[in-house]
């Protein structure tokens, strides 16, 4: 009778205690310099090469220079930025992040890359909820996605709160469907199609809408239950990856359904010592998943971590045993 009392405060209180996921293994790390602003926010790869963004500049995606075994050189691509579309979000979120943009910079606030088999990036706006498409030569355009996008999400009970709205996206190969990950209070993950002209929903918009805490790992200094947020996604073999952030994990997921099949967690080595930050959460926001492995980078908001580190860094973790597919 007591044990099944204290599950149902568990459960009231929206908290999640699950059982530990099985631990990815750190192959390398790599500094990155050259970006005007730091706060690396996304990375995507775009054949055999590696670019990222910062949330900090508007102006300019980053090729990465991985040359080097350590240390990555950040190449700026400089854009020519048309006007935002009005993305239907209320005036109350779009004047909070006007002024903030005046004290930490990045009016536009990219939080996230991907590409396409023919090379065209996509790059999310957090602030606008909104979708940049860089081609290989030409001018950069916003996409066209259809207001029906964001009332269901907000119907969904997502991008409500400032900061709190786009922070990772996947584009399929194809470049004809995108998956957006709503951040956090609450987080979910959201599927659009193009259709001519126009991004819209295919059915619903809506894949998965989520409230509610989960604990940090064991591993984090006086870990407690934090909002469960999503950071990142990557699409791999048919799969969508969500990097979640204050759980140090990264789970496949059915891109349809975004129901989790499988998760592994980086808490292990991400929180040894010498790799800790004095901040309260978690900092890993861009994630790439590969046959070989996953590239996560943080955006370490230009703090510096134990040993002393103060540029953005980039890890690299070896696929788990049977590869990103196996079955628990």
């Amino acid at each position: 009778m007591r044990k099944g009392f204290a599950l149902a405060l568990w459960l009231w209180a929206g908290w999640v205690v699950a059982a530990p996921a099985p631990e990815l293994k750190l192959l390398s790390e790599h500094a990155v310099e050259g970006m005007l602003g730091g706060n690396l926010s996304g990375l995507t790869l775009c054949g055999d090469e590696m670019w990222t963004v910062s949330d900090r500049d508007d102006d300019r995606i980053y090729r990465l220079d991985i040359s080097d075994a350590k240390v990555w050189q950040a190449q700026a691509l400089i854009l020519d930025v048309p006007p935002v579309p009005d993305s239907s979000l209320p005036w109350g979120l779009r004047s909070r992040t006007w002024a903030a943009s005046f004290l930490r910079g990045g009016e536009l606030d990219f939080e996230g890359i991907s590409c396409d088999s023919a090379g065209n990036r996509y790059v999310v706006s957090e602030s606008h909820a909104a979708v940049l498409q860089v081609p290989p030569s030409g001018d950069v355009s916003w996409l066209k996605i259809a207001p029906a996008m964001i009332r269901e999400a907000r119907a969904s009970g997502m991008l409500l709160h400032f900061n709190a709205l786009f922070e990772g996206l996947a584009v399929n190969p194809a470049g004809d469907r995108l998956w957006l990950a709503a951040e956090r209070e609450r987080r979910g993950l959201l599927q659009i199609k193009r259709q001519q002209t126009v991004w819209d929903c295919d059915g619903n918009c809506v894949l998965l809408s989520e409230a509610g805490q989960e604990m940090q790992p064991t591993q984090f200094p006086d870990a407690k239950p934090v909002s469960r947020d999503f950071a990142d996604l990557s699409l791999f073999e048919g799969k969508l990856f969500t990097l979640e952030r204050n759980a140090y994990q990264i789970c496949r997921r059915n891109p349809q359904t975004a129901n989790v099949e499988r998760c592994w967690s980086f808490a292990a080595e991400a929180l040894q010592d010498h790799r800790r930050y004095a901040q309260a959460y978690g900092l890993a926001e861009a994630l790439v998943v590969d046959a070989e492995g996953a590239w996560i980078g943080l955006d370490n908001n230009d703090g510096a971590r134990a040993d002393g580190e103060e540029r953005p860094i980039v890890w690299r973790f070896a696929a788990p045993e049977g590869g990103w597919s196996a079955s628990p």
